[in-house]
């Protein structure tokens, strides 16, 4: 994550105009107040506060999990557990920054739901320094499970699952592997990686590479910009219609010698 993040707008007549800024300062202060007087908004991403909480969750046969943060990266692995644990790493500038994270869960049978909500407090508009609070979702579940997970900036992995999965972050890259079922992986900005994939998988990316190599049946990839690599293993049968687009890049496929 960057040091800092700001938005400068223009009030006048013209459009607004927003920019993005990535710095490692020499004198954080010294930056700060050199923004501050050009009229612009500084977030800066602190880490002095780190707070741990965990949620169980007993299943009978396959479970479905769907976890939400509105900022945070999300982790998904399998285990040979009959149960469903999401550990939540808030972490924040202080205590009641991270206090200001809600966190709402609930279960109906083997459907668990749990989200991370913005603290209603937080506002990112005016002049000043702005200092962020964000959850990090650790997922944990039998390795058949039905998984929907959502981040509104972040990273998305998920490991060893079959399944019905649909991943989707407003920011960031998805990185899969050992999956089978019916996928998808949305992300608006982010390179997308899939080893070891089977069943029916459909990637989009706004922005950002896409590499994808299993044994797949219906295949749709798409990038706004960015090269797609298709490494299709043997026993690799085409069962629906395939589609591949790419606004900008390169399409390379690597096909068995028998398909």
């Amino acid at each position: 994550r960057s040091p800092l993040v700001s938005s400068c707008r223009n009030d006048g007549p013209t459009p607004a105009v927003y920019v993005a800024m990535k710095f490692i300062p020499a004198s954080p202060l010294a930056l700060g107040l050199g923004l501050l007087s050009a009229g612009c908004t500084v977030t800066v991403d602190s880490h002095s506060e780190i707070v741990r909480e965990e949620k169980r969750f007993t299943v009978d046969g396959r479970g479905d999990v769907r976890v939400t943060t509105f900022d945070g990266s999300i982790e998904i692995r399998s285990w040979d557990r009959p149960e469903i644990v999401v550990e939540v790493e808030k972490r924040g500038p202080s205590k009641a920054a991270v206090d200001g994270l809600e966190i709402v869960s609930e279960q109906k049978g083997n459907r668990i739901e749990l989200e991370v909500k913005r603290p209603r407090n937080e506002s990112f508009s005016g002049i000043g320094l702005h200092r962020t609070a964000y959850a990090r979702l650790i997922v944990s579940v039998p390795r058949d499970t039905d998984v929907r997970a959502r981040s509104g900036d972040g990273s998305i992995r998920v490991e060893r699952i079959a399944g019905r999965i649909d991943l989707r972050t407003g920011d960031g890259s998805i990185r899969a592997s050992d999956l089978s079922g019916d996928i998808t992986l949305d992300t608006g900005d982010g390179s997308v990686t899939v080893d070891n994939v089977e069943g029916s998988l459909t990637v989009d990316t706004g922005d950002g590479s896409v590499n994808v190599s299993g044994r797949v049946s219906g295949l749709k990839l798409h990038t706004g910009d960015g090269s797609v690599v298709l490494r299709a293993q043997p026993g690799t049968v085409m069962r629906d219609a395939w589609e591949i687009t790419t606004g900008d890049g390169g399409v390379s496929l690597y096909l068995p010698s028998d398909f």
